[in-house]
């Protein structure tokens, strides 16, 4: 079988399927597993070359709706007759699903259910952690800067704060992402700030830049200089990666109970 995968966190999916000796191409993107460093790269994964996936004759591609702007790719394929599928999640649920659905279409049902089990212990061993904690910490996610977005209610990043004994400030408002404005992050006076600027190394990413916004010093996570700069790909990308960055959330979260 032959595989592209057209953004990081599909390549993702098929390396926690042990399926990456089939991918024949990936995005520019993706940099994890450290195969992808020897698979020829389609472009950027907003900006994917269709012509280049046409000519790897692939059996299967894995296509997404994960970003805005994902969605010209889509309308590439169609244009070249390419068949493909779409990976859209936005809840962890839907990304136990997608490993589901990867492994049928790429023969691999057996390997996909045995790591869909295994993500779902993970959920429930940080969810028993999680009643522990009497208190939740009040967490503002920031992945953009200007304008500022941040993940609402629908995304799994609500789902995960849960699990690290905390709360999305914007977890009330019901969509996947928020656009928002720094105001409105003054009102709602999160005790932690965590940067993960998608698409941003963290060495980019200075918390001075949050620290000298107007009025910054009214939130209780500045004033007790708790901005955490993190990894990106740790929390931005639907794939089982975000129980790795779950354990480390929670490390600095509640470091007595998980260190």
């Amino acid at each position: 079988m032959r595989i592209v995968s057209l953004c990081p966190s599909n390549t993702e999916i098929l390396a926690y399927l042990e399926l990456m000796e089939h991918v024949v191409g990936v995005d520019d993107d993706s940099d994890w597993p450290k195969e992808v460093e020897n698979i020829p790269k389609l472009g950027r994964d907003l900006n994917i070359d269709v012509e280049r996936v046409k000519e790897l004759d692939p059996d299967l591609i894995l296509a997404s709706l994960s970003v805005p702007g994902m969605e010209k790719n889509i309308e590439k394929l169609d244009e070249a007759g390419l068949e493909y599928i779409i990976l859209n999640p936005n809840s962890l649920d839907e990304i136990a699903d997608d490993l589901l659905t990867v492994g049928k279409y790429a023969g691999q049902l057996d390997k996909a259910q045995e790591v869909y089990d295994w993500y779902y212990r993970q959920l429930t061993h940080y969810k028993e952690l999680s009643k522990q904690i009497s208190e939740p910490k009040r967490v503002y996610w920031e992945w953009w800067p200007k304008p500022i977005f941040t993940p609402g209610k629908l995304n799994w990043l609500s789902y995960i704060s849960e699990l690290a004994g905390a709360v999305n400030v914007f977890g009330d408002i019901n969509q996947a992402s928020v656009q928002t404005d720094w105001e409105d992050v003054i009102k709602r006076d999160p005790d932690e700030i965590c940067m993960v600027w998608v698409g941003v190394q963290e060495k980019k990413m200075n918390p001075d830049l949050v620290r000298n916004r107007p009025g910054s010093y009214q939130i209780k996570a500045i004033q007790n200089n708790r901005i955490h700069v993190l990894e990106e790909y740790l929390y931005c990308r639907p794939s089982p990666r975000l129980i790795e960055g779950l354990e480390k959330i929670f490390k600095i979260l509640h470091p007595s109970i998980l260190r």
